[in-house]
């Protein structure tokens, strides 16, 4: 399996690393970083590169694409050469996914038509205009479309994608390889158990 990940200026980081660390693992698969031509990639921390090895003239077919968010999603929405990258390798994909804003660029390239989805809490209401049916739910698989929420996320994409395309051994081998096992320290991770005051902190932070 060639799964391709493509990289635009500022995207999140672990949206295209997360699930890059889960599926490289698997036996047999590969990955791909593209972007409009090789070379380092910033991300929206403007801290991080990460150099994508081809552009995407050179991976026209791969048998999954995972499309990242960031900061840059809503600007990287006008870049046709990416979108029409999308549109044009989701035609012999075996599975397109996405996390995080990463779903508003499947739908910019008219995959989400009547489809479930979701995205980041922060952005999930521009999914309606895509044509989309957006969800709340961490990760939602619709045919072959799978989209995940925020960030995070894409790890749990990941390891349903693996599941599903390989099986569940490989994916739970995979999950202890990388010793995914959350127990994080607050109680604070989804929008729907936050205060007023902290999705307004959360939200100024992304600003």
């Amino acid at each position: 399996m060639h799964v391709a990940i493509p990289l635009y200026d500022r995207f999140t980081a672990l949206d295209a690393v997360g699930p890059y660390t889960v599926l490289a693992f698997a036996p047999g698969w590969t990955v791909t970083f593209v972007a409009a031509e090789p070379g380092p990639v910033t991300d929206d921390r403007g801290q991080l590169s990460i150099a994508a090895t081809a552009g995407y003239e050179e991976v026209p077919r791969p048998d999954v694409i995972v499309v990242p968010g960031g900061i840059g999603t809503f600007e990287a929405l006008a870049d046709e050469a990416l979108v029409g990258w999308i549109r044009e390798a989701d035609a012999h994909t075996r599975w397109t996914t996405s996390v995080c804003s990463g779903s508003l660029l499947l739908g910019a390239a008219g995959l989400l038509r009547g489809r479930r989805a979701t995205s980041h809490w922060a952005v999930t209401g521009f999914l309606a205009d895509t044509g989309a049916r957006a969800v709340t739910e961490r990760v939602v698989v619709d045919g072959k479309i799978v989209t995940a929420a925020g960030v995070s996320a894409g790890i749990d994409m990941a390891l349903t994608l693996l599941g599903q395309a390989a099986d569940t051994e490989t994916a739970e081998a995979v999950q202890l390889v990388i010793e995914y096992d959350p127990d994080p320290p607050f109680d604070a991770g989804a929008i729907g158990k936050a205060s007023d005051a902290l999705r307004e902190r959360a939200a100024a932070l992304l600003r």
